[in-house]
């Protein structure tokens, strides 16, 4: 049997007017966007996260520190891009990712299939290997109040054989 590891990720950012709001390397045509160091993509950022965890390597803020100038509006397509080379630096590839996007607006529906399309070839995968899904939180907390987003990820990978 193949060596098998499973990893969670959870990324939150703040709302605001006027800020862009990019998720899984798409734009969003809504008028809040996220308060972040890099361009704020929640999404991607729990994705790393699930990786590295998956990975038993930390977390994004130890690679890619938020008090670091280098990381300062950074696209996080970038991030992920040098996340997937550590999952082939350590001998694994991407079995699968689930990702679920929490916020109240605007809806995602529309947008899901480019996200998909978009976050394929990054994950070195077929589009049939990534689930993106978005949910509300029935007007509860942060997220219910449109103060903010999270997004949780989980990734399945498997040993290079």
């Amino acid at each position: 049997m193949s060596d098998i590891r499973i990893g969670q990720g959870y990324d939150v950012h703040k709302l605001a007017e006027g800020e862009a709001l990019i998720l899984c390397g798409i734009k969003i045509d809504y008028h809040k966007g996220t308060i972040a160091h890099s361009d704020g993509d929640v999404a991607i950022h729990a994705l790393c996260d699930a990786i590295l965890g998956a990975l038993a390597l930390g977390d994004i803020g130890q690679h890619f520190p938020d008090t670091s100038d280098k990381f300062k509006n950074i696209d996080s397509t970038i991030l992920l891009t040098e996340v997937m080379k550590m999952i082939n630096t350590h001998g694994y590839i991407l079995g699968n990712a689930d990702i679920t996007l929490a916020l109240e607006e605007p809806k995602m529906r529309p947008y899901i299939m480019a996200m998909r399309a978009r976050l394929a070839p990054l994950l070195g995968t077929d589009i049939s290997r990534i689930s993106i899904k978005a949910t509300t939180t029935e007007h509860l907390g942060f997220t219910g109040r449109g103060e903010g987003i999270a997004a949780y990820a989980s990734v399945l990978l498997l040993e290079r054989l």
